[in-house]
């Protein structure tokens, strides 16, 4: 007996920005082109398919990439079906730094875990590394200065095209979206997924010392 599954010869993003010669390579139109990819196909499982799949274990190193950057999420040895006449409560499964606040006092699993996780995701491909306390940080008051380097990869120049520049906001504004701790706060895979859809912005342009004031009032906004 074989399994055959498809070749994604660039491995798991994990690696892509650990390793300093991909993670270059990694431009923030290809960076926001992984994110899509991943909700896109966590909107699928949670939406459209019955019953709906949680994964439980999204992280970097279970999102696979193919030789154009689209986005495989693999890895399904943790994944439930959603009951959605019961509670679904299950043991506690998946990777410390990607799980849900909630699941320390609930064994409840729901699609918002999911979304929480990738809000993880989407901010580490944005910083280049795992947020780590910045997680904690949203809920707190936010009242210190940030500065937009602690946010964005500084291994890459910061985006300067006006499309790059609207798309990365909204990757850094659905992520910390994602990263309430309160679940019911979250918006759904399906959302966001609509919202990468559907993003419409002003034809104005931007400069480079533009964009780091409107990352950083936007991510100071969010953080409060």
């Amino acid at each position: 007996m074989f399994l055959v599954y498809e070749y994604l010869e660039r491995g798991s993003l994990f690696y892509n920005l650990a390793n300093e010669t991909e993670a270059k390579e990694l431009n923030w139109r290809k960076r926001v082109k992984i994110i899509k990819g991943t909700a896109y196909a966590l909107a699928y499982m949670h939406h459209h398919c019955t019953p709906p799949i949680v994964h439980r274990d999204v992280t970097t190193s279970n999102i696979l990439l193919n030789s154009e950057l689209d986005a495989c999420v693999s890895d399904f040895g943790t994944a439930r079906l959603l009951d959605t006449d019961s509670s679904n409560r299950t043991l506690l499964v998946g990777t410390y730094g990607y799980l849900a606040p909630e699941l320390a006092y609930t064994m409840n699993v729901t699609t918002k875990c999911d979304v929480f996780s990738f809000g993880v995701v989407a901010l580490e491909t944005m910083m280049g590394h795992h947020p780590g306390e910045f997680v904690s940080f949203l809920s707190k008051p936010f009242t210190q200065n940030l500065l937009v380097k602690q946010v964005l990869d500084s291994r890459i120049p910061l985006p300067n095209l006006k499309e790059d520049i609207q798309d990365v906001v909204l990757v850094v504004t659905l992520a910390l979206a994602c990263l309430s701790s309160d679940p019911k706060s979250r918006p759904s895979m399906e959302d966001v997924a609509n919202v990468f859809l559907a993003s419409k912005y002003s034809s104005s342009s931007f400069s480079a010392e533009t964009v780091s004031i409107l990352l950083l009032h936007l991510i100071i906004s969010c953080w409060k």
